[in-house]
């Protein structure tokens, strides 16, 4: 045989790699059955047993909730009628007809009430309105604000807390104070108490109606504060 028969039979015989793996396919599928199912039932075998956990819920009784009763909605009230139209009398008035004139002389003075005498008050008692033209001054504000800042309770004026109280002075035909009065709180006891121990430091002038001097009742604030 020549050297170029030989090389035909060569290629005949040489094998490729999708023969060999469809040859080998068939060991290479049963032998990974086996070893899967080997594997499984290995699992199953030695495996810790599994249970379930109970799920199961219970609901709450429901407490049925008594609606209240029905409001009956009273009917609209009645409209008011309108008043009547005014009507015009058609009486006729005699144009002559006069009123008698009143003199003296028809109705004399001899009989007539005496006059009401006037009666002294005392309005020192309590806080009343008295006419004036000009009003109370303060004479002595300097030593009024030295007072506020001495008598001012140390506690309060730390803690930042102040307040206005008004307060009744009554003032007298000299411009004495003769009384002192709350008019209106600050909310504190402790300020009230101070602001009428700083009232009697107060110096006014006389009130003035007119050209006389009155006695009056008047209404000063006094305020702390921290600046």
């Amino acid at each position: 045989m020549s050297a170029a028969e030989a090389v035909p039979a060569l290629e005949i015989l040489e094998e490729t790699a999708n023969e060999r793996l469809k040859r080998t396919f068939g060991s290479w599928f049963w032998g990974s059955m086996i070893a899967a199912t080997m594997l499984h039932f290995g699992a199953f075998a030695f495996w810790p047993e599994l249970t379930t956990t109970d799920m199961s819920f219970t609901s709450e009784e429901l407490e049925a909730i008594e609606l209240p009763p029905e409001i009956e909605i009273p009917p609209p009230p009645q409209q008011i009628s309108r008043p009547a139209t005014p009507v015009i009398a058609a009486a006729d008035i005699d144009e002559d007809i006069t009123i008698a004139p009143t003199t003296f002389d028809d109705n004399p003075v001899d009989d007539l009430p005496p006059p009401p005498s006037e009666v002294a008050s005392d309005i020192s008692a309590a806080p009343t309105f008295t006419p004036y033209t000009v009003a109370p001054r303060i004479l002595n504000v300097d030593e009024v604000q030295r007072a506020m800042v001495r008598e001012y309770p140390a506690l309060l004026r730390d803690a930042g807390i102040g307040g206005t109280v008004r307060v009744w002075f009554f003032i007298d035909e000299e411009g004495r104070v003769g009384d002192r009065r709350i008019e209106q709180s600050s909310g504190h006891q402790a300020l009230d108490d101070v602001a009428l121990a700083v009232a009697e430091v107060y110096r006014f002038s006389a009130a003035m109606n007119r050209d006389a001097r009155v006695p009056v009742w008047v209404v000063f604030p006094i305020t702390f504060q921290v600046r």
